[in-house]
This record gives C-alpha cells, structure tokens and sequence, in this order.
C-alpha cells in the first residue's frame, strides 16, 4: 500500500469515527475523535520540524501551552466583560475562534522565533536541552501566573464560537477541527515537495553542502521551527477549547515527550505519521486506560517495539517502506 492511501484511509477512519458515533447516540466518542485530531494537529506541526527539518525539540509543549493560555485569556477577558491591559492599552476580549486563533498562532511564532534563534546556536543533545530549558521556563512562569490561576490552571464557562458553527455541539466542534487537520496535513505535504522543504531536507543531512550553494541551514531551520511552532500553538487553542480549561500541565516536558511519541509512533517524517499516533494513543488511554492505571507499560512496549523493529513507524510497515530518515 502507498503511502498516499494510507494517509487517505487514516483521515477516512477518523472521519467515519464520529459519523458511527453520531448515528449511535454516543458524544463521548465524538470528543475522543476531536482530541485525537487536535493532537495529530500538534504532532504535525512537531513533523515539521523533527521529520523533515531534523530538530528534535523537547520544548513544543512551550508553543502548545502558548496557544492553550491564549485562548483562556482572551476568552476569560470576555465573559468578565473586563478588558485585557497591554501597558497603555486595553484590549477587551473575546470569543471569537478565529480572532483567538489569529492570537494563538501569533504568539506561539514570536516565542519560536526567540527560542529557535537562540537554540539553533547549538546542534545534537545540546538543542534538545536547550530547547527542554526553554518549556520549563514557561511552565513555571505559567505556574506562577495567580492572575490566571496559578497551578490550578484557567476555566472556561463556555466554548469560544465560530461563525456559522455551533461549537457546543460535539460532531460540529469535530468538523471544525478535522478541517484544521486536514489544511495542516496539506500544507505540510505541499511543504515537503517545494524547494523549501527540499532545501530544508537537505539541510538536515548535509549542511556543509547547503552553504556551499549559498543557502543558510540556520535560516532554513529556523523558518521551519518558527512554522512548526505556530501550528502547534494553534493545536493549544483548540484543546483548550475542547476541555474549556488550561493550566500549566499544557506546558510540562511530559507534554512535549507526548507529542514526540506521536510523531515515532506514526512514522517520523511521513505525512500520517502524527494521525496514526494520535489515533493510537487516544485509544490506548481510553480502552488500557479503564482496565489499569499502567497503561503507559503498554504504549512504552509498542513504542520500544517500532524503535527496534519498525523505524519508519506504523506508516512505515503499512507501506512496506523502511525508515527514510536514516
């Protein structure tokens, strides 16, 4: 099987997911479909940078909790009807979903730009923990943020709306975020096959070859952070959406180490990798998740089992296709 229909039949079933969950009177399953896609939405943007860019980052918990306290913010502002103070400005809030996302991605770009610049300094276990130095500074400032709960995290009364959409109905709040996905997928694939992404491949493996034809690693690097940071912090307002909360857990390395098990489990640099990951992992913690709470033994033994035996990931042994990442 190709690569391009496992990455069609893998939308398919996470589509038809909800669809059967609808017809058969059962919401909660239509909100574990949601929670998968927004973390495939995350490990995407992850993919970007680890799959095709090489950078191993233990700090994209940093962007996705960004995203996540963008929202709560905003939309806390507007249901208190008191306006956010930006030093001589007030800026009041709102609800608006696509406002909020405008924020969100904004904001989880700037603290990309600012990590990346400093972290792509250094190369290998040095940017790992550089960039694992940087999360952890957002999460205890996150923690320690009392005017938005502190480490008792943020709640939200009601879901932020979208025009056309009402968002409190679960199939209609999956819709908008598989439609989310699907535009991330895309844009990553068409990023893969431009010539930034070639340069960007290229950069991974030889860089020394890259300057050579005039062309800097360094900046191809950082864009690809800078965009992979953006669409995770896009992927933290929708989950914070769906759980009408936030709080610093959004930013623990735990996080980021999540994320980076998605992408291995998928299929590290392959189009369906973060969904086949998300997918798997959502369904691990929901059926091993009932039965005993060490249900992380279990997903510890598959991701042990695809780093010794299946190094392109699920995606990998559905196609046959070994590691392409070397």
């Amino acid at each position: 099987m190709s690569e391009r229909w496992v990455t069609l039949a893998a939308l398919a079933a996470l589509l038809a997911l909800p669809l059967w969950a609808l017809a058969a009177d059962e919401p909660f399953t239509i909100t574990l479909a949601t929670r998968a896609a927004i973390l495939a939405l995350a490990a995407t943007g992850l993919n970007i940078a680890l799959g095709t860019g090489g950078l191993v980052s233990l700090g994209h918990a940093a962007f996705f909790g960004i995203g996540g306290y963008a929202m709560g913010i905003l939309a806390s502002h507007a249901q208190t009807f008191a306006p956010l103070s930006l030093g001589p400005w007030e800026v009041p809030g709102t609800q608006s979903m696509p406002v909020i996302w405008l924020v969100a991605i904004a904001a989880s770009a700037l603290a990309a730009l600012a990590i990346g610049a400093l972290s792509l300094r250094t190369a290998g276990v040095y940017f790992i923990m550089i960039t694992l130095a940087f999360g952890q500074m957002f999460f205890y400032f996150a923690t320690s943020w009392r005017a938005y709960g502190g480490e008792d995290g943020l709640s939200i009364w009601v879901r932020n709306g979208f025009p056309g959409l009402n968002t409190l109905v679960p199939i209609q709040f999956f819709g908008l975020c598989f439609a989310v996905l699907l535009l991330a997928m895309l844009l990553h694939g068409r990023l893969i096959r431009a010539p930034f992404g070639l340069a960007l491949d290229a950069a991974r493996q030889a860089p020394a070859r890259v300057l050579a034809v005039g062309l800097s690693p360094y900046r191809l690097q950082l864009a690809a952070f800078v965009l992979s940071g953006a669409i995770t912090g896009l992927a933290g307002a929708l989950y914070a959406d769906l759980n009408r909360f936030v709080s610093p857990a959004m930013l623990s390395w735990q996080m980021s180490g999540e994320l980076i098990v998605l992408v291995i489990l998928g299929g590290v640099g392959r189009l369906a990798g973060p969904l086949i990951g998300a997918g798997l992992f959502v369904a691990l913690e929901h059926w091993l998740g009932g039965a005993t709470e060490y249900w992380h033994a279990w997903l510890g033994a598959i991701l042990l089992a695809i780093v010794l035996f299946a190094r392109g990931g699920i995606v990998g042994l559905l196609t046959g296709q070994g590691d392409r990442r070397g």
